[in-house]
């Protein structure tokens, strides 16, 4: 199976919104950060074959990537922008359930991302 490459998405302005929060979760929550490292080198490795409780579909081609520190879950919402390809839309500290407002935001840049891939992917470095 090939590997599946990892981009992330980038804004009009050039920032990157998921290597924000992962840069806050290093400094802040190191545990937390390394957990969602691995879950993003295990994307990389098995793509689209990775279930729950790592990966979850939510809608309309928005998935989460799933880790969990103690009683803390981190959710990168993330969708597939080509044949072995994801784009990772941005991170999210929930309680319950994926807010109805993240899914919506990840919709809005996978719409970005299908009209203009080239502006709208970056690729991911850890």
């Amino acid at each position: 199976m090939p590997r599946t490459a990892i981009r992330v998405f980038r804004t009009a302005a050039g920032a990157t919104p998921l290597t924000e929060w992962l840069d806050h979760l290093e400094k802040h929550e190191p545990r937390a950060f390394q957990k969602c490292l691995q879950r993003i080198i295990l994307l990389s490795q098995l793509g689209s074959e990775l279930r729950r409780p790592i990966v979850d579909m939510l809608r309309d081609g928005i998935r989460e990537l799933r880790a969990k520190i103690g009683k803390v879950n981190y959710r990168m919402l993330f969708f597939f922008c080509g044949q072995n390809e994801v784009c990772l839309s941005h991170g999210i500290t929930k309680e319950d359930k994926v807010p109805v407002a993240e899914i919506e935001l990840a919709l809005k840049r996978k719409r970005l991302v299908e009209r203009n891939p080239g502006k709208h992917l970056a690729d991911w470095e850890v």
